[in-house]
């Protein structure tokens, strides 16, 4: 008689535990904030403070970077998408180097994104290249850089600043890292003309 009590518990319990899980299966079903929240894209956050890196290449320094503060997103499922990034909210400076080890170049930028997939940088608010080649600057409120082209690009209007000339470039232009070549995108102002005639 015992034994029959005891199996009838086991019984009760069994069924008592599946109409649980059932019904905390049907409310999760029917709660689209629960199941949206299983599918959530989570992010994890590095953040760090007076940061200075460096990137080499060859076994020679070809750049280097300071900031402030730097925060590093992680995804936690990855894709082109959404790839790990890291923005520099409170300006970014980098200085470039030749393979003399001499500083040929220099950018600065209030805001700073670096999108680690495509070894790229958007650069935003007040940026200002300068370069100790041929002393020429270049200012424009959006610009990227490419690390491995090692050319900066736009398509938003911008400014160099030359010895003899200044140089509007309407709908943007790409440049080498040092600013010794550019092609403008709807440029004014006064150019020079080399003795071929045909601009450079």
């Amino acid at each position: 008689m015992r034994t029959a009590n005891l199996s009838y518990s086991y019984i009760m319990a069994a069924l008592l535990m599946g109409c649980f899980f059932v019904v905390t299966l049907t409310s999760c079903e029917n709660d689209q904030a629960v199941v949206d929240s299983l599918y959530q894209k989570k992010v994890a956050v590095e953040e760090a403070k007076q940061v200075e890196s460096y990137l080499s290449q060859g076994g020679k320094v070809k750049a280097k970077l300071t900031s402030p503060y730097m925060l590093r997103y992680q995804p936690e499922r990855q894709s082109q998408a959404d790839s790990p990034y890291i923005e520099f909210p409170r300006t970014m400076h980098v200085d470039f180097y030749d393979d003399s080890a001499t500083i040929e170049s220099t950018v600065d930028a209030n805001y700073a994104k670096y999108v680690e997939f495509a070894h790229k940088i958007l650069l935003r608010d007040s940026v200002l290249v300068m370069s100790f080649k041929n002393g020429d600057t270049l200012r424009t409120q959006e610009l990227w850089w490419d690390q491995d082209k090692q050319q900066f690009y736009t398509d938003k209007p911008a400014t160099v600043y030359q010895r003899d000339k200044i140089i509007h470039a309407k709908n943007g232009l790409t440049a080498s890292q040092n600013l010794t070549s550019y092609t403008f995108y709807g440029s004014s102002g006064p150019m020079l003309v080399p003795e071929s005639g045909v601009p450079q």
